[in-house]
C-alpha cells in the first residue's frame, strides 16, 4: 500500500534524515520526498501493511515538521475504468487503433 503526504520539509538534509527515520521506525516502509513539488511531497509504500497515516504524522510533528494526507483527485476505480475504454475504444476500428489518448495523472 502507498501513501501520499504533503508537508513543510524544505530542505534535502530533513528529508534524508526524515525517510531514514521513518524506514527505521515502521517495519516494511520505504519513503521518498518529491521537494521540487508545491506539496514537499512525502511518498510512504508499505511491503506488509498499509501506511499508518496516524502514526507518520504524529512522527512528522514529533521532529517539528508537519504532514497531512493527500488525497486522489482521480479515484483508481475511475482510472481503471478510463484505461479500460480507451481500450476497447482502440479495437473498435482500424482508424481509431493508431490513436493513443494521453494520461493525465
Amino acid at each position: 500500500m502507498t501513501e501520499v503526504f504533503k508537508t513543510n520539509v524544505v530542505k534535502e538534509n530533513q528529508a534524508r534524515i526524515m525517510i531514514d527515520l521513518i524506514q527505521r521506525t515502521f517495519t516494511g516502509y520505504s519513503a521518498t520526498f518529491d521537494l521540487e513539488d508545491c506539496d514537499k511531497v512525502l511518498c510512504v509504500k508499505s511491503t506488509t501493511n498499509a501506511v499508518c497515516a496516524t502514526s507518520l504524522i504524529r512522527l512528522m510533528q514529533d521532529f517539528g515538521y508537519q504532514a497531512e494526507v493527500l488525497k486522489d483527485d482521480v479515484p483508481a476505480c475511475r482510472l481503471f475504468s478510463m484505461h479500460y475504454s480507451s481500450t476497447v475504444y482502440k479495437q473498435k476500428s482500424p482508424a481509431t487503433r493508431a490513436y493513443k489518448p494521453q494520461r493525465h495523472l
